[in-house]
Protein backbone atom coordinates (compact mmCIF):
# COMPACT_ATOMS: atom_id res chain seq x y z
CA UNK A 1 0.00 0.00 0.00
CA UNK A 2 1.36 3.43 -0.97
CA UNK A 3 1.92 5.85 1.88
CA UNK A 4 0.19 9.21 1.49
CA UNK A 5 2.91 11.85 1.07
CA UNK A 6 0.53 14.67 2.01
CA UNK A 7 -0.55 14.75 5.64
CA UNK A 8 -3.10 17.21 6.94
CA UNK A 9 -4.72 17.53 10.35
CA UNK A 10 -8.52 17.89 10.53
CA UNK A 11 -8.34 21.22 12.38
CA UNK A 12 -6.08 22.72 9.72
CA UNK A 13 -8.26 21.31 6.91
CA UNK A 14 -11.48 22.75 8.37
CA UNK A 15 -9.76 26.12 8.79
CA UNK A 16 -8.36 26.08 5.24
CA UNK A 17 -11.73 25.30 3.60
CA UNK A 18 -13.28 28.14 5.65
CA UNK A 19 -15.66 26.17 7.87
CA UNK A 20 -14.03 27.86 10.89
CA UNK A 21 -12.59 31.37 11.08
CA UNK A 22 -9.49 30.34 13.03
CA UNK A 23 -7.58 27.12 13.46
CA UNK A 24 -8.01 27.30 17.23
CA UNK A 25 -11.81 27.42 16.80
CA UNK A 26 -11.56 24.31 14.62
CA UNK A 27 -9.43 22.55 17.25
CA UNK A 28 -11.85 23.56 20.02
CA UNK A 29 -14.78 22.17 18.00
CA UNK A 30 -12.94 18.87 17.60
CA UNK A 31 -12.18 18.64 21.31
CA UNK A 32 -15.82 19.48 22.15
CA UNK A 33 -17.06 16.61 19.97
CA UNK A 34 -18.69 18.79 17.31
CA UNK A 35 -16.66 17.22 14.49
CA UNK A 36 -17.57 13.58 13.77
CA UNK A 37 -16.33 10.91 11.39
CA UNK A 38 -18.39 7.71 11.05
CA UNK A 39 -20.48 8.92 14.00
CA UNK A 40 -17.50 9.16 16.35
CA UNK A 41 -15.93 12.40 17.59
CA UNK A 42 -12.43 13.08 16.24
CA UNK A 43 -9.41 14.74 17.78
CA UNK A 44 -7.88 17.81 16.16
CA UNK A 45 -4.77 15.81 15.26
CA UNK A 46 -6.64 13.23 13.12
CA UNK A 47 -5.19 12.90 9.62
CA UNK A 48 -7.62 13.74 6.80
CA UNK A 49 -7.89 11.48 3.75
CA UNK A 50 -9.64 12.07 0.44
CA UNK A 51 -13.09 10.44 0.33
CA UNK A 52 -13.86 10.71 4.05
CA UNK A 53 -17.12 12.32 5.19
CA UNK A 54 -17.38 14.52 8.28
CA UNK A 55 -20.35 15.87 10.22
CA UNK A 56 -19.59 19.28 11.70
CA UNK A 57 -21.69 21.47 13.99
CA UNK A 58 -20.85 25.16 14.12
CA UNK A 59 -22.78 27.85 16.00
CA UNK A 60 -24.18 29.05 12.68
CA UNK A 61 -25.14 25.78 10.95
CA UNK A 62 -24.52 22.07 10.42
CA UNK A 63 -22.19 20.70 7.75
CA UNK A 64 -21.88 17.27 6.12
CA UNK A 65 -18.83 17.40 3.86
CA UNK A 66 -16.89 14.91 1.78
CA UNK A 67 -13.17 15.55 1.32
CA UNK A 68 -12.21 15.77 -2.38
CA UNK A 69 -8.75 17.26 -1.96
CA UNK A 70 -6.29 18.38 0.68
CA UNK A 71 -5.77 22.11 1.05
CA UNK A 72 -2.67 23.01 3.08
CA UNK A 73 -3.15 26.80 3.17
CA UNK A 74 -6.19 29.02 3.50
CA UNK A 75 -7.49 30.19 0.11
CA UNK A 76 -10.27 32.48 -1.07
CA UNK A 77 -13.76 30.98 -0.76
CA UNK A 78 -14.20 30.26 -4.52
CA UNK A 79 -10.97 28.23 -4.43
CA UNK A 80 -11.69 26.53 -1.08
CA UNK A 81 -15.04 25.05 -2.16
CA UNK A 82 -13.23 22.96 -4.79
CA UNK A 83 -11.70 20.82 -2.03
CA UNK A 84 -14.93 19.41 -0.58
CA UNK A 85 -18.47 18.40 -1.54
CA UNK A 86 -21.24 19.71 0.72
CA UNK A 87 -23.80 16.93 1.34
CA UNK A 88 -25.68 18.95 3.96
CA UNK A 89 -29.51 18.67 3.70
CA UNK A 90 -31.20 21.93 2.69
CA UNK A 91 -32.96 22.39 6.06
CA UNK A 92 -29.57 22.31 7.84
CA UNK A 93 -27.97 24.83 5.46
CA UNK A 94 -30.04 27.69 6.85
CA UNK A 95 -28.29 29.81 9.45
CA UNK A 96 -29.60 28.89 12.90
CA UNK A 97 -27.86 31.67 14.82
CA UNK A 98 -30.03 34.40 16.25
CA UNK A 99 -30.02 37.67 14.35
CA UNK A 100 -31.49 41.02 15.17
CA UNK A 101 -34.44 42.21 13.12
CA UNK A 102 -32.27 44.92 11.62
CA UNK A 103 -28.64 44.31 10.83
CA UNK A 104 -26.50 46.73 12.84
CA UNK A 105 -23.12 47.53 11.30
CA UNK A 106 -21.97 49.91 14.00
CA UNK A 107 -22.16 52.93 11.74
CA UNK A 108 -24.80 55.60 12.00
CA UNK A 109 -27.06 56.05 8.99
CA UNK A 110 -26.35 59.16 6.98
CA UNK A 111 -28.39 62.25 7.90
CA UNK A 112 -29.94 60.50 10.92
CA UNK A 113 -29.25 61.23 14.59
CA UNK A 114 -26.81 63.88 15.74
CA UNK A 115 -26.21 66.86 13.47
CA UNK A 116 -22.90 67.28 11.71
CA UNK A 117 -20.58 70.08 12.72
CA UNK A 118 -21.76 72.19 9.76
CA UNK A 119 -25.42 71.56 10.61
CA UNK A 120 -24.78 72.50 14.25
CA UNK A 121 -23.10 75.76 13.25
CA UNK A 122 -26.02 76.61 10.95
CA UNK A 123 -28.47 75.83 13.76
CA UNK A 124 -26.51 77.95 16.28
CA UNK A 125 -26.38 80.83 13.80
CA UNK A 126 -30.13 80.53 13.18
CA UNK A 127 -30.97 80.49 16.90
CA UNK A 128 -28.70 83.48 17.66
CA UNK A 129 -30.56 85.66 15.15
Amino acid sequence: MEKNAEKLRIDKYLWSIRVFKTRSLAADACEAGRVRWNGNPVKASKQVNVGEQYDIRTPERRWNIEVTGLLQTRKAYPEAVKFYIDHTPEEDKTITGSQASSFYTGKRLSKVGRPTKQQRRDLDEFLDN
